[in-house]
């Protein structure tokens, strides 16, 4: 069982993914993952994650088992997420709320994040208010994501009042048309559009199927779906959060952090030069590592240290 289990140390303290998957628990728990659980060459249990039914399969496991979600479902080739790095984002976003709470991380319905591009999994929303309790509005540019987010929602009644949703209509805006002059945020959160054309993301699908099953493939299985609007958009990763950088620039005092996570270290150094264009009062970047995988968040802030303490988490429960 210890070979089972190895320590994951590259993910965050409090993230409960840090062990491998316990899959006897996950299986009596969610009995229909047993048909993709297989021991590999190594003897370990573990499940094909080039097979988009074996991932998402796994995704209902852990949500019913860590995060009490009993109904969770996406549709046919819409993203499907990688539980422990989405908690590993909401983890450092609660870390990045305690730096500016005196150490404390708030807790509570209270405390409201924004989530551009919900995607039809809601996972950011599931885990921020399973963990921390965290009300949530998402936002997307497509409908029928939403509508999905919706009919999770529904199932789920913990999250009735504590998850909202809108639709960005206007798909050339990110926080127009969103944010309305009464709304006040404790953070943002963003998992941009990584590519700049379709065709570039199937280059990049194909590239990860061929690293998990160490064989040469061209046709794009997408193991973890995406629609178009998931996956790239025009100008790619750089231009999205630019954009976002710049619209941000709008709301300065309406929101404390505002975050992203970048995939291509190399678009920091320009980020950050939008950044300072926009006078960001303070500037973060946040590693973050899950397998293989690294990417960072980029955080940014337009109060000073004095505004920031001064931010009212209003009636919410906080830890240290």
């Amino acid at each position: 069982m210890s070979k089972q289990l190895t320590e994951k140390t590259n993910l965050h303290p409090r993230n409960q993914h840090r062990s491998r998957y316990d899959f006897k628990l996950l299986i009596e728990q969610y009995p229909a993952l047993k048909n993709f659980v297989a021991i590999n060459e190594h003897q370990i249990e573990t499940i094909d994650f080039s097979n988009p039914e074996a991932v998402k399969a796994l995704n209902k496991a852990l949500l019913i088992t860590y995060y009490g979600i009993q109904n969770w479902d996406i549709p046919k080739d819409y993203l499907c997420p990688p539980i422990p790095g989405r908690a590993d984002y909401i983890h450092n976003i609660a870390d990045l709320l305690a730096s500016s709470n005196g150490g404390k991380i708030p807790e509570g319905e209270s405390i409201q994040g924004l989530d551009i591009g919900i995607g039809a999994n809601c996972i950011y929303p599931i885990l921020g208010n399973s963990i921390y309790g965290w009300s949530f509005v998402g936002t997307d540019i497509d409908e029928n994501a939403l509508n999905n987010c919706s009919k999770i929602i529904e199932s789920n009644p913990k999250l009735v009042d504590t998850i909202s949703l809108q639709q960005q209509t206007e798909p050339r805006f990110i926080f127009n048309n969103i944010i309305t002059p009464e709304d006040k945020f404790e953070f943002i959160l963003c998992n941009p559009p990584f590519h700049t054309s379709q065709e570039e993301a199937t280059q990049g699908s194909i590239r990860k199927i061929n690293n998990l099953e160490n064989k040469k493939t061209t046709k794009p299985i997408l193991n973890f779906g995406g629609q178009n609007s998931e996956l790239w958009c025009e100008g790619g990763e750089f231009r999205f959060i630019s954009q976002m950088i710049y619209e941000s620039a709008k709301y300065p005092m309406q929101c404390l952090w505002f975050t992203t996570l970048v995939a291509k270290q190399s678009h920091l150094k320009s980020l950050y030069n939008v950044l300072n264009k926009v006078k960001a009062a303070n500037i973060r970047t946040i590693d973050m590592a899950q397998g293989q995988k690294t990417s960072r968040i980029l955080a940014w802030s337009f109060l000073s240290e004095k505004q920031q303490e001064e931010w009212k988490f209003e009636k919410s429960n906080q830890v240290v």
